[in-house]
């Protein structure tokens, strides 16, 4: 059936335009702005990543060889790259990350049964980071090392259908430990993270919570054990204990007892010692919880392939955090759209297929209803997938 809209403007109508708006307003982003606004703005960075462009002046010159097309977009004001540039370089990025909230809120209903490999009825969440290296003389306000520039991306990950609920973007002098002093936990989930995070007075207050963690103890952590469990060795687990910590600072940060599993993996016969403040749940599960952690670090992989956030368009601190926040809108987005439409393909097929017909006046579920497809080239490639449940 035909239709006036591309491919480009349905995929947009699936945004909320009043949050956006809302967004917008809250920042003051479109004071004093005549023609190209913060929706212009958010319309051409999207187009930036979904047709993986290397530049302002790859985005100017794409836009511009279709410019008749790009009322149909949704753009409306006059495309140039001094002017995009100087977008990125003075509208508050937090519109974009408050905007991008909304659209986790909204992913997160459409994932809330998603299966991940762990038979828990529960939320689940991993918490880790990720480095992204830059240029130390075209960005010296995010000076890392001596001569390396960096910027983290501090990630809270749903492991219920990988959707990412809660995002720092901060220099990468920032250990990881004290994101958990912004982090609120919610009662009765479940924080999977690596020994990086082992603060005993902070993970206190996920105790005092009411929420549960899962973490990897630290070498030669002072404890005194309290009982014993039994533990069936052939699912590679060793012991299962109750202790208290009797180190000078850390009986005074954490006063009640932990749960220690030691496991040994039987493939590599590598061992793993894990702390969680769960009493009750069975240990191999907690092991399992553990395994689970590694959906982050594939996020994170998938995010560096296939996401416009290793080369950026602008050098500020403001562009940088600006372009990062619309790569997380747009991943979002993508993921809505297959959850809405029932799309059977992977996310890096979904964005590979956008890429090329973003300019066609096609309805969007007939862009990915093309009976000769098949997903035998994902299945056989060495790129990283999520969503292929």
């Amino acid at each position: 059936m035909p239709t006036e809209s591309t491919v480009f403007s349905q995929l947009m109508d699936l945004l909320p335009l009043h949050e956006f708006r809302k967004c917008v307003s809250r920042y003051h982003g479109n004071h004093k702005v005549q023609s190209f606004t913060c929706m212009d703005q958010f319309l051409c960075m999207a187009f930036a990543e979904l047709t993986y462009r290397e530049s302002l002046r790859d985005i100017e010159a794409c836009l511009r060889a279709m410019a008749s097309r790009l009322y149909h977009m949704g753009i409306r004001g006059r495309v140039a790259r001094s002017t995009l540039a100087d977008a990125n370089e003075n509208r508050d990025w937090r519109i974009y990350a408050d905007f991008a909230h909304v659209l986790i809120a909204q992913a997160k209903v459409l994932y809330a049964n998603e299966d991940f490999g762990v038979d828990l009825n529960a939320t689940v969440y991993a918490l880790d980071s990720t480095t992204i290296d830059l240029c130390l003389s075209l960005f010296p306000w995010a000076r890392f090392r001596r001569a390396k520039a960096a910027v983290k991306m501090h990630t809270l990950l749903n492991l219920r259908g990988s959707i990412p609920e809660f995002i720092v973007i901060s220099d990468g002098k920032l250990h990881d430990v004290n994101i958990l002093d912004i982090l609120i936990p919610q009662p009765g989930s479940y924080y999977i993270m690596d020994r990086g995070y082992v603060d005993f007075e902070r993970l206190y207050l996920f105790q005092r919570s009411g929420a549960f963690f899962v973490t990897r103890a630290k070498r030669r952590l002072k404890f005194k054990r309290r009982y014993s469990h039994p533990v069936d060795r052939t699912t590679g687990l060793r012991s299962d204990q109750t202790i208290v910590l009797v180190g000078v600072n850390t009986a005074k940060d954490y006063p009640v007892p932990l749960r220690r599993i030691h496991y040994v993996d039987p493939e590599t016969g590598k061992g793993f010692i894990f702390l969680t403040n769960d009493m009750l749940l069975p240990a191999i599960v907690i092991v399992q919880l553990y395994k689970a952690r590694w959906l982050v670090e594939l996020f994170f992989k998938w995010v560096k392939q296939h996401l416009r956030i290793k080369a950026f368009y602008g050098t500020s601190e403001n562009a940088v955090k600006t372009q990062l926040w619309i790569s997380v809108c747009v991943y979002l987005l993508v993921a809505i759209l297959k959850k809405r439409m029932v799309l059977s393909y992977s996310m890096h097929t979904i964005l590979q297929i956008l890429s090329l017909t973003l300019f066609e006046k096609t309805p969007i579920l007939q862009v990915f209803d093309s009976p000769n497809y098949t997903n035998e080239y994902d299945c056989a490639s060495n790129q990283l997938e999520l969503f292929d449940l």
